[in-house]
């Protein structure tokens, strides 16, 4: 969430080519064969990667929009939290003071929001802030994003945790401790950069997380909260000395990194780490920092990811090949990884100026859905079990009535051109003649651009281009084939994601 969030290079060509799934007896030799064995031993694959989805600041939450795209998202998509910036933004009317300079506390927006999210399905992921500029020790202390969010420490500590105690008390009163205790509170967003500016920086964010931390405890110990919720997997070995020094209470630790954050900002070296694979490592390094600390039983919480923004590349079909790659690296080290974000309604530049700028989202403006939301919707349809194998752009997981999900990509960054790949799946433990369903997402399943293009790019589609552009690019009925001898041919062509169940009729 650093200057990627204001950067929209000029819109470039990307040519993809079209996935075909072949079984043809002539086909030369595939360049990759895979052997799968579905009576390998297997290991929990939980969905972490769709459990969790950012969006935005906290007042958006209120939009028709914002929940429309929310249901749609949840329609495919394991989506139990949600996370947002600015709860206590003065839009939301927390905190005031009266002509004497007592504190006024106001939570009827607060109400709305959360009660929103709850009517839907989602609890809050909490993310406490921003500084309400009447409680400010700099006023005008302001962020550049477009909503003037206040970044500055408290002007008085008691203040804070005053307005911490009654916030977290009004939820527990209006929800009940059975449902907050669901919930987590994580203390501020990027401290680590311009969004806070205490002095010393990393000092005063520690003494900010120690007062929420014990108030909200103090108000009941099942509240969960953590931190230090940096951008570029920074400061997480200092936080959990600091928290086990001082005793502080700590029930998770969240950072963020994306693909394009820079190798010297997440790692501290000068590697040359592709961006395709600078996430799944910061996740390993924060894992490992967390199991060598004294707290090694402690979740670790991505709350913020995404994939290179160049070329207004998370428009396209580039997204779910570099989705699948990332989840199958970051299996095993993280909890909840949160896509940033799952829609674009989003200001943080201002309003929209056209629904495809290269935004964060699942669901481009207008409710339109981008290949991003059907790659989120394939890769739902994994199994909850993961199966080795040998390749890196292959998943294999067993789903629970035993049958095997399977995804397959071609991963291309949006820079550079690609080649056919030839894939040929050997499938051991299942009948040779396996009944097989095949699903895609590439150039013509899934991707609205051409689309939109042919509708002559409108800058504000109507409804009824936003449901046409859904209704041509909504992902048909799954192919049926069969193997072959226990074999499967699939041609991938450049960012193709492709998801294959195979019916095991012995269960």
């Amino acid at each position: 969430m650093t200057s990627r969030r204001s950067q929209f290079l000029s819109l470039s060509l990307i040519l993809f080519c079209i996935t075909r799934t072949s079984f043809s007896q002539s086909q030369p030799a595939a360049n990759e064969v895979v052997t799968i064995d579905a009576h390998a031993t297997t290991t929990p694959f939980p969905h972490f990667w769709e459990q969790m989805f950012g969006s935005g600041r906290a007042i958006l939450t209120l939009r028709e929009a914002y929940r429309e795209d929310l249901r749609a998202v949840k329609k495919v998509a394991d989506f139990r939290y949600v996370r947002f910036h600015a709860i206590l933004h003065d839009e939301v009317g927390v905190y005031n003071e009266d002509e004497h300079g007592n504190p006024v506390y106001n939570f009827a927006y607060v109400d709305s929001i959360y009660d929103g999210l709850l009517k839907n399905g989602v609890r809050p992921f909490v993310e406490i802030s921003f500084m309400p500029k009447k409680l400010a020790f700099n006023p005008d202390a302001l962020h550049p994003f477009w909503y003037k969010q206040n970044v500055s420490p408290p002007k008085s500590m008691e203040r804070w945790d005053d307005l911490i105690q009654h916030f977290a008390q009004h939820l527990v009163d209006r929800y009940g401790i059975e449902e907050v205790s669901q919930w987590y509170f994580e203390v501020w967003n990027e401290p680590n950069i311009d969004f806070w500016n205490g002095i010393p920086r990393q000092e005063s964010y520690f003494d900010l997380y120690d007062h929420t931390a014990r108030t909200l405890k103090s108000v009941n110990p099942r509240l969960r909260v953590g931190g230090p919720a940096t951008a570029a997997a920074q400061w997480v070995p200092e936080f959990l000395q600091h928290t086990a020094e001082n005793h502080i209470p700590v029930d998770f630790v969240s950072t963020h990194g994306y693909a394009d954050d820079t190798v010297h900002n997440m790692f501290g070296t000068n590697e040359d780490i592709a961006m395709d694979d600078r996430v799944g490592r910061a996740v390993a390094k924060v894992r490992g920092e967390i199991d060598h600390s004294t707290a090694p039983h402690l979740p670790l919480f991505w709350t913020e990811w995404n994939v290179p923004g160049m070329m207004e590349a998370r428009d396209t079909i580039y997204v779910g090949p570099a989705l699948a790659n990332t989840v199958r690296e970051c299996d095993g080290d993280v909890n909840m990884l949160s896509f940033w974000t799952f829609s674009d309604v989003f200001e943080e530049g201002g309003p929209t100026s056209t629904p495809f700028r290269g935004d964060f989202g699942l669901r481009a403006f207008d409710g339109i859905n981008k290949p991003s939301y059907y790659a989120y919707g394939l890769l739902h349809q994994l199994g909850d079990q993961r199966l080795a194998n040998s390749s890196n752009d292959v998943l294999v997981t067993r789903m629970a009535n035993g049958n095997l999900a399977i995804a397959v990509w071609n991963l291309v960054d949006p820079d550079q051109h690609g080649a056919l790949r030839e894939l040929e799946l050997h499938l051991q433990g299942v009948p040779q003649d396996a009944n097989v369903e095949v699903q895609r997402v590439d150039d013509n399943h899934g991707n609205v651009l051409p689309r939109w293009t042919a509708m002559g790019k409108p800058k504000n589609p109507t409804p009824a281009q936003a449901e046409q552009l859904n209704r041509e690019t909504a992902l048909p009925a799954p192919e049926r084939t069969a193997l072959r001898n226990g074999t499967l041919r699939i041609n991938l062509t450049q960012n193709a994601l492709v998801l294959i169940q195979v019916e095991d009729s012995r269960h």
